[in-house]
């Protein structure tokens, strides 16, 4: 492709003709897939995103790493429609997810994001055998030839409305039955329409999936139990130094643990009981300046964080470094 633009809309083509498909790109050349990103909300038609973060705006610092791209892969697009947003915490857990990537993008239809960022793309790791095992080959929902020719001839809908908000994908070519799809709000049938009845009913069908889809995602991880006073908010990357600096304080017997999260949207509303949250001191430690997994955690769960750690120099945090900064939050937090 000659360009991000072009790349996504070959993409899009081609995972609308049937074929599993992806994109990757970082921060600013995901800024020019946006429009394309839309076309897939309101098409119905799966894609995968890969974004490997670096700071910005524009071109920032292009071969260093940060992670200040969550927010944007969680609103980017015009209009509303659902979406999944995951982020791999090693090479290992980068490999497996680009499958269940592709596994939610087909089974739910919509745009899948993963974040990676520099420091993950461009480390050397060592692994064990893969275990292909894992893998997820089926192919989530798609309409058979057996199934469409056992229909009356012409009656499919790519749009039909259901409970669910899904409809099974006809790919083009099958036979005995006609597929319209376009980028203008449509009919069930996929002819354009501006009818205001249909337009709401368009809308509450795209957004429906959501709610399965939140149920499917995996919670974050909790070390070294939730019993803990405190905790490490993370995601990402950042989950190898988190777990060295949880270890050094644990060390000198401070009562912490972390959680990190890699499936992160949409936000599962049953993270934590009232309890937890009401007895326990959450810090958010992330690659970007705003706190941005803390600020998502309270939009759409209404959990508060304690405190946020932030590094945004292009630089990848320290133990060491981190370390310390927890120590610094937690006596604000206690008063000294």
């Amino acid at each position: 492709a000659e360009d991000e633009i072009s790349a996504i809309n070959m993409a899009l083509g081609a995972s609308f003709a049937g074929v599993r498909a992806m994109v990757a790109t970082s921060g600013g050349g995901m800024a020019l897939m946006v429009e394309g990103i839309s076309l897939a909300g309101m098409t119905e038609t799966p894609i995968v995103i890969i974004d490997c973060q670096r700071p910005g705006p524009a071109t920032g610092l292009p071969t260093r790493t940060e992670q200040a791209d969550l927010l944007f892969a969680v609103h980017c697009g015009h209009g509303e429609f659902a979406r999944a947003v995951l982020a791999p915490a090693t090479a290992e857990e980068a490999f497996y997810m680009v499958n269940r990537a592709h596994y939610l993008a087909e089974k739910y239809q919509i745009p899948v994001f993963l974040l990676g960022d520099q420091f993950l793309n461009d480390s050397s790791w060592t692994v064990e055998d893969l275990d292909l095992d894992r893998l997820k080959p089926a192919r989530g929902g798609i309409l058979e030839e057996g199934d469409a020719a056992a229909r009356d001839p012409y009656t499919y809908k790519r749009y039909e409305d259901n409970v669910t908000g899904i409809t099974p994908r006809l790919l083009p070519g099958t036979g005995n039955q006609v597929l319209y799809a376009d980028s203008d709000e449509h009919t069930e049938e996929g002819h354009i329409t501006e009818s205001a009845e249909v337009r709401q009913a368009m809308v509450d069908k795209r957004l429906r999936r959501i709610s399965t889809l939140q149920s499917e995602l995996e919670g974050p991880s909790i070390y070294p139990d939730s019993n803990r006073k405190m905790y490490v908010l993370s995601w990402g990357s950042t989950l190898g130094v988190v777990e060295e600096a949880v270890e050094l304080l644990r060390a000198e017997d401070i009562d912490i643990g972390y959680i990190h999260f890699r499936e992160i949207y949409p936000v599962r509303r049953d993270l934590f009981s009232e309890e937890f949250l009401e007895d326990t001191v959450l810090i958010s430690v992330e690659g970007n300046a705003t706190g941005q997994l803390a600020r998502l955690l309270r939009m759409e769960a209404g959990i508060e964080v304690n405190a946020r750690i932030g590094r945004f120099d292009g630089r990848p945090f320290t133990a060491m470094e981190l370390a310390e900064s927890i120590r610094e939050k937690r006596g604000e937090i206690h008063g000294g």
